[in-house]
């Protein structure tokens, strides 16, 4: 069970004018189950990517990022689960292609218009039949009202669909901004381990929407870790229709950028935290802040270093406050000039350790009552400057060894 996540509402997610989503069984890798998505979009549509850095990018990673420089504006974004499409050479590329070149023939655009994206499992061969076979079914089911929809198909081993919405007013146009993700396992960012699809029908120029998209991602999908695998398949696309009308964004310094981009990034950073709260087999969803930092960079780096360890996750999920673990992963984080004796480690309002050691009015109890709760925050004070970072975790359990160990069965 996801940790506080209830499923969305569909009534809460707002239709994006410019955006039509179609669903369908295509049975990809297992029977009668939502596993493929089509995403039409409106003439001259602006489209942003960030993408997986791992060097063993999956076809449809390499397809899309082809597609997006060749400049044409996407019509249709196409998303299969069930199948990576990872690790599968010069094949899987065309097997991405030629998906592509029958999403185009049916939505009447140019295959390079078409961007693919794919999730599942590694190193199999794409069914591309399958894929062909569901494809009318998919079309056919196009509609601006089928966001719930949409982020069940792109599921994995999720227990719960992740969508959410925003709305806000910009100058004299009402703007909506909706979102879908999916990620449970391999999550770590490099970019970001999961697939994310964030749309606006506000008028933004490529270039700026692309700033927006590094700033959301900088704040949402690059905070987050679940067990600190960077998948191949890693994608978070951000489309602008313009479908609301109102004046065109198409720079940083335009008055309506930052509103515009804290919505983005507000719908980002919730579709983020649900992936945390998701993640394979946890029990406790944890935020760790690192404040009072000399650089962003090494508060993240502290943050991340107590996020990754076992020894920390493991003792979060047996609610045992054996708190030395999270002291000597800031300890091994690699900041150098470091000084310990200065830092201060907080549970919630709980203050553990204080000038580099044990608080003298630290009660184990304390940190035990904190340890039990679902949702917990730890906070580390390092006292050499004014930056900060936050990142967002879960717990290690049982369950994540059973569900990784069974997921091709």
């Amino acid at each position: 069970m996801a940790v506080n996540l209830p499923p969305p509402d569909p009534a809460s997610l707002f239709a994006v004018r410019g955006v039509e989503l179609g669903v369908a069984k295509a049975g990809i890798s297992k029977p009668n189950r939502k596993d493929l998505l089509a995403m039409r979009l409106a003439q001259g549509s602006s489209v942003a990517g960030v993408f997986t850095r791992n060097r063993f990018c999956a076809a449809p990673v390499i397809v899309a990022k082809e597609h997006l420089a060749a400049g044409t504006s996407p019509r249709a974004l196409l998303v299969n689960t069930g199948n990576a499409n990872a690790g599968t050479g010069e094949a899987g590329i065309a097997n991405a292609r030629a998906t592509c070149a029958r999403a185009a023939r049916l939505l009447e655009c140019e295959s390079v218009q078409v961007l693919p994206f794919s999730t599942g499992v590694i190193m199999e061969p794409l069914p591309l039949e399958r894929i062909a076979a569901g494809l009318p079914a998919c079309i056919a089911d196009l509609r601006e009202d089928n966001w719930a929809s949409a982020a069940e198909a792109i599921m994995t081993t999720d227990t719960v669909p992740k969508a959410r919405s925003a709305r806000l007013r910009l100058g004299e146009a009402e703007i909506t901004v909706t979102g879908i993700a999916k990620g449970a396992g391999m999550i770590h960012p490099d970019m970001a381990t999961m697939l994310g699809f964030v749309a606006t029908d506000a008028s933004v120029a490529p270039a700026a929407l692309q700033s927006m998209l590094g700033v959301a991602a900088a704040r949402s999908f690059n905070r987050i870790t679940v067990d600190g695998d960077t998948s191949t398949n890693d994608s978070f696309i951000l489309v602008a229709t313009g479908g609301a009308g109102g004046a065109m964004i198409d720079s940083a310094s335009h008055p309506l950028f930052a509103p515009l981009c804290d919505a983005i990034t507000g719908v980002s950073q919730w579709l983020a935290q649900a992936i945390v709260r998701d993640g394979e087999g946890a029990t406790k969803f944890i935020t760790i802040t690192v404040e009072q930092g000399a650089r962003e960079e090494e508060c993240a780096r502290i943050a991340y270093s107590i996020a990754h360890s076992p020894l920390v996750k493991t003792a979060f999920f047996a609610s045992d406050p054996n708190l030395g673990r999270i002291l000597a992963a800031i300890g091994y984080a690699g900041v150098a000039d470091l000084d310990v004796a200065k830092i201060d480690l907080y549970l919630d309002d709980v203050l553990v350790a204080h000038a580099g050691g044990r608080s003298a009015g630290y009660r184990e109890e304390d940190g035990k009552r904190v340890m039990n709760q679902s949702e917990i925050t730890v906070r580390v004070v390092l006292r050499r400057g004014l930056a900060c970072a936050s990142v967002w975790t879960c717990d290690l359990s049982h369950d994540y060894v059973t569900i990784n160990a069974e997921y091709r069965t």
